[in-house]
Formats: structure tokens, sequence, C-alpha cells
């Protein structure tokens, strides 16, 4: 059977959790520079800039004609001596031959180059988007995490009101030990929940250096409180805004422009293609030296197993260009819509929390603790009534946080709707 002395030591323990879990809080953390950090040293932007340079490069590539073939030999007449000089058909070859492509086909090809770089660039600006937006929703955690152990620290003292009343009651021979115990268990598990927010901090801090791309390091500090940020576009105004400045969009309506010049060069595939070839003959003695000037023409043959399904290819890749199109911007107007809703739904809640729940539940916390010290009710009245209070704290917190990151996501997903979400007060 627990004890008060048991409690106690179990209280001692729980506090050393804490000291080990982290130290006091450190210096403000501002969203901004968690920000510019981010898009300066996040590995995956790095990476994925390294890559678009490498898609531009191949632009100049796609519009170069095939390297020249430069031909040297000699020919002999007969096998039993060298007979350069002495008969007609002996003689030195040098040669230089270029493939030129059907007219269009160059050009072609470098509009599918440019249109693949255009299509990595748009990529890039929505990768650098949804680096912010996931910078703003751990910093958005990271806020709650603490601004919940500044809930359970505060009402705390409520429950150890509650401990010392029960004592009182108790050595007055007007309360039972039960109560004592009820009341000193009630604020020791308060402990217990700051030990997991404590770790919880731990782990959102790892996930947030790694999206800035900050090696190790001291902690991070504590996030600066901030305020809500108006929202007060339509839904159908918003999906309209999204569809004009989505990266994305613009992204996959590359692709179908890349599909659309892939069919072009599919087709242009029918015609031949063609090589113009230069030769010198050097001979010796009486002989004249020879010169040449030939073309060679590739014949499409097989196209019914080249060209043919080459085409039918394009054709399928551009369907499916146009339905990923689509797809996307269902996914698109989806997405603006619940993040609008849950908005919504988070004002509701958090105006019935603030003006409704909290308040009337804070005055039966004061009526309660006022009947428990005359004897009127019972201890786990009111124990009851604090943790109702705290939770109705925590859960507005909570939607508090949950709109500011549907706001986040908003700006992702639109490019930039309004001003930053989760504005950092002053």
């Amino acid at each position: 059977m627990w004890t008060s002395n048991n409690l106690s030591k179990l209280c001692m323990a729980l506090c050393g959790l804490l000291l080990l879990a982290g130290s006091v809080f450190a210096q403000d953390l501002k969203l901004a520079d968690l920000i510019d950090e981010a898009l300066k040293n996040n590995p995956e932007i790095q990476a994925y800039n390294a890559r678009i340079d490498g898609a531009r490069q191949k632009i100049p590539q796609a519009r170069s004609l095939p390297d020249p073939m430069l031909m040297f030999g000699y020919q002999n007449e007969g096998f039993d001596r060298y007979t350069y000089g002495e008969e007609q058909g002996a003689q030195w070859m040098f040669g230089l031959s270029q493939q030129f492509l059907f007219p269009g086909k160059l050009a072609l090809k470098e509009e599918m180059a440019r249109l693949d770089a255009e299509s990595q660039e748009a990529m890039f600006e929505l990768l650098k988007l949804k680096t912010v937006s996931r910078v703003k929703e751990l910093y958005l955690e990271l806020f709650l995490a603490y601004k919940n152990i500044d809930l359970l620290r505060e009402r705390r003292d409520l429950f150890a009101r509650v401990e010392s009343l029960a004592l009182i009651r108790y050595g007055a021979g007007k309360g039972m030990q039960q109560e004592v115990l009820m009341a000193q268990t009630e604020k020791y598990m308060l402990l217990e929940k700051e030990v997991m927010f404590k770790q919880k901090i731990e782990s959102l801090e790892a996930m947030l250096k790694a999206t800035i791309g900050r090696e190790g390091g001291e902690a991070l500090g504590r996030p600066v409180d901030i305020s809500p940020q108006l929202f007060s576009y339509q839904t159908q105004e918003a999906v309209e805004m999204a569809i004009r400045n989505s990266p994305e969009i613009k992204s996959r309506g590359k692709m179908v422009e890349a599909a659309e010049t892939r069919i072009s060069m599919a087709k242009k595939e029918f015609f031949p293609d063609f090589s113009i070839n230069a030769g010198y003959y050097n001979r010796k003695g009486d002989f004249m030296d020879m010169w040449s000037l030939t073309s060679t023409i590739n014949v499409p043959l097989y196209f019914f197993t080249k060209q043919v399904p080459a085409l039918s290819e394009a054709k399928a890749i551009h369907m499916q260009a146009k339905q990923e199109l689509e797809a996307t911007k269902l996914m698109i107007t989806a997405a603006i819509r619940d993040n609008i809703s849950m908005i919504k739904s988070a004002d509701t809640l958090m105006n019935l929390y603030k003006k409704g729940l909290i308040p009337k539940n804070m005055q039966d916390v004061d009526s309660a603790l006022s009947s428990y010290a005359t004897g009127k009710t019972e201890a786990v009245v009111v124990i009851s009534r604090l943790k109702t209070l705290l939770e109705y704290e925590t859960q507005y917190w909570t939607q508090y946080t949950e709109r500011e990151k549907a706001v986040a996501r908003l700006h992702a997903i639109t490019s930039g709707l309004n001003a930053e979400p989760g504005g950092e007060k002053k």
C-alpha cells in the first residue's frame, strides 16, 4: 500500500528525472531564423539544387549535332609487297563525316530538355515550400510541448493545494488518509507527464535540426509566443489561387508540354536522318590524288516495329501526364478544403474553450476547493474538476497549434496566400 512517505520518494525521483531530461529553457527560438537556416542548409534542398543544375546542362547537349566521324586508312594492291606509288589503287585515305538530323528534330530535343528543366525548377520551389511548412509544423509542435509543460506547472499548485487541505483534514480527524494519497498521486502524475513532454521536446528538436540541416549542437531553445493568423479566403477563391500559383501544378503542366513535344518528336522519327561524308585519297607517282563527297541516308524500313510503337508510347505518356495533372488539381482542392475546414473547426473549439468551458470550469474548481475546505464535498470531486480544467486548457492549445499548422500547409499548397502563418509576437 502506498503511504505518504512512499509518494514523497516518488516525487523526488521524478524531479530528478526532470533535471536529467533537460536543463532550464534556453534562449528564445525564432521561426524566421529556422526557415532561413533550412532554406540554406537543408540537405534535400541542396541535393535538388544540384539536380536542377544537371538538368539545365542537358539543354545545350540536346541541341548539339552528333560528333563528326574521322576516317583514315591505307589501301594496297596485292598482298606480296607495298605498292604505294606503283599501282593506281594503292593510296592513303582520309575522310570526315557528319550526321545531320531531319529538320526540326534538334529543336524538339532541345525543347524537351528545356521543359524537363523547367519542370524540375517548379518542383524545387515546391520542395522549398514543403520544407518551410515542415519547419513551421515542427516549430508549432515544439511550442505546444513547452505550453503543456507550462500548464502542468501552473495546475500543479492547485493539486498541491488539494494535498495541503487533505493533510489538514486528515490531521484534524475529518478526512481519510486515502484522500491524501489520492491528491499526492495526482500531483506526481503531473510530474510524470512533464518528464514525457521533456522527452518529446528532445525528439522534436532532433527532427527540427535534421530539417534545417544542423548537426548536433546544444538545445534549440524555446519557441516564442505566436499569434493566430487571419485566413479570410473562401474555399473556391483559395482553390483558384492554388491552381494559378502552385509549383506542383506548374511542374505537371510542363510535363504535359514535354509529352506533347515527345509526340512531335516521335512523328519526326518517321523521316530519315542523313550524313555527309567527305574523303581525300592520297596517291604517289604518276597517279593523281582523288576526293569524294557522298551522303548517307538511313531508311526507316522497320517503322512498324520501331516508329509506330514509339509514337503510341509517346501518346500514352501524354495521356498519363494529363491525368496526373488533373489528379494533382483534385488533390490540391481536397487538401485546401480539408485545411480550411480544420481552421474553422479549430476557431469554433478555441472560442468554446476560451469563453465557455475554461472559465466555467475554473469557477467550478474554485467552488469545489472552497467546499472541500469546509468539508462540504469530497477530494475526488475537486480532483476530477481540476483534471477536467487541465484537459480543457490542453485541448485549447492543441486546437491552437493545429489551426496554425493548417495555415502553414495552405501556404505550401498555394505558394503563399497570406502573410507568415504563426506570426511571432513582438
